[in-house]
């Protein structure tokens, strides 16, 4: 099977791994008991909606063009598996099991598990999409990949800072 790859469907897998993420910041977010944490992990639950957000507007305002096939084709499983690391490896629920309670209250070891899982799974997503943007032309929008890198290189920053200040 021929899988063909454009910036309509990178933008596709962008606004799953997105929407995979707030849910992981909103599930953080339910087992702390710290107020300022909370705080901090719907924060980024909602960047991570900004960012589907985002990402939605882009794919709207894709031309017919770089909706189009980029004449360019993956071949076997390659497609399928990119597809499957968007909704598997980024962000993948089974992967962020955290604890159901917290030592005497405090959130310290809970959150740094949860900044350094979360800073993993974006590491990861700037890895996709670099892969990806070598992949879609100019001509098919592989500047608005690059803008996925950018935004995903801000949120890598905000949550390095907030493990720094644990």
């Amino acid at each position: 099977m021929i899988y063909e790859f454009n910036a309509d469907n990178v933008l596709e897998m962008a606004v799953s791994i997105e929407k995979n993420g707030a849910e992981f910041y909103r599930a953080a977010a339910r087992k702390v008991s710290n107020g300022k944490a909370k705080q901090i992990l719907a924060k980024l639950a909602l960047e991570e909606d900004q960012h589907e957000k985002l990402f939605s507007e882009m794919r709207g305002r894709l031309s017919d063009k770089q909706k189009s096939s980029p004449g360019f084709n993956l071949e076997g499983n390659v497609g399928a598996y990119l597809h499957a690391l968007a909704d598997t490896r980024i962000f993948y629920k089974r992967d962020f099991v955290l604890p159901d309670t917290q030592a005497d209250g405090d959130t310290t070891a809970l959150l740094k598990s949860i900044y350094i899982s979360a800073i993993r799974a974006e590491k990861e997503s700037i890895v996709f999409y670099v892969g990806l943007s070598e992949m879609v032309p100019e001509a098919f929008g592989r500047s608005r990949v690059q803008d996925i890198i950018q935004e995903e290189m801000v949120h890598l920053t905000r949550l390095s800072k907030e493990l720094a200040a644990l």
